[in-house]
């Protein structure tokens, strides 16, 4: 079954299962596996760490045939009488052949939100928004943001995971005001652990007038996360938005991902 989900990432330790610590994965399957009576493991599009939001994660579960309900949809009202506040389960779908939350998913999209407003963030949104009450040239932060897109090699910009790959390919990166608010929108085919904050925190330095511009090609010739970049909040952060290849295009999509992707030639520059 696929699940569409969204929760408020404030209290909670990231997605993943993690023993003693109140997670999101772990919130839903526990809920889910009892409305089922049958122990459940989810499989999710994109982990999520500790206190960054989602308006649209996307999960699924594999269950018996027999303990789905004739209508999964139904699941969704049983849900919320269970699960708390700050996280909702918006849909519940058988899922197509081959479907997978994780290695289906042709691209992930994010947003990160600031305000430069010198009281701070508005109190309807201080759990999502970000406090910088400083002067952001945007056009600047535009400039770095652009150089970013593309196939690179994002080590720089990465905690290093054990055998996993840091190449992404970037396809959107960036920025928006409307007022004293600033918002980015990001998107890649995958990201790496903190790549999002990474990035939005480079540009943020650009922004402020405290790098230039061009500090950005010296972070993509990086080989090794850079101590030079500093990680923006966790609480600015959320998934917005999966995009998935239509039902016959699932097998093919889940073999390419699977796939481990090396850097292009010349290092991938701008």
């Amino acid at each position: 079954m696929r699940l569409d989900i969204a929760y408020d990432g404030t209290d909670f330790s990231g997605w993943a299962r993690q023993t003693g610590l109140r997670t999101v994965c772990g919130e839903i399957e526990e809920k889910l596996g009892a409305v089922l009576r049958t122990p459940l493991q989810l499989t999710v599009a994109g982990r999520t760490d500790a206190g960054v939001h989602a308006r649209a994660q996307v999960a699924h579960v594999d269950v018996p045939a027999g303990v789905v309900p004739e209508d999964p949809g139904r699941l969704v009202r049983r849900l919320a009488r269970f699960l708390p506040k700050d996280v909702r389960v918006l849909a519940v779908a058988v899922a197509p052949e081959h479907f997978d939350a994780r290695f289906s998913a042709l691209r992930r999209h994010y947003e990160y939100r600031i305000t430069t407003a010198p009281f701070g963030a508005e109190p309807l949104r201080v759990r999502d928004t970000v406090s910088v009450p400083k002067v952001l040239d945007i056009e600047r932060m535009r400039a770095a943001s652009a150089r970013l897109i593309g196939l690179h090699d994002f080590a720089a910009f990465c905690k290093r995971r054990e055998g996993a790959t840091t190449v992404r390919d970037l396809q959107r990166y960036e920025w928006s005001r409307e007022g004293d608010v600033l918002t980015a929108q990001v998107s890649a085919d995958a990201f790496c652990w903190s790549m999002v904050r990474s990035l939005v925190g480079a540009v943020l330095a650009v922004g402020e007038g405290r790098r230039r511009v061009e500090w950005i090609d010296e972070l993509l010739g990086e080989t090794k996360r850079s101590s030079s970049i500093l990680v923006a909040p966790a609480h600015g952060l959320a998934l917005v938005g999966v995009d998935y290849p239509s039902p016959e295009e699932l097998a093919a999509r889940n073999a390419v991902t699977r796939d481990v992707r090396t850097a292009p030639p010349g290092g991938g520059c701008c």
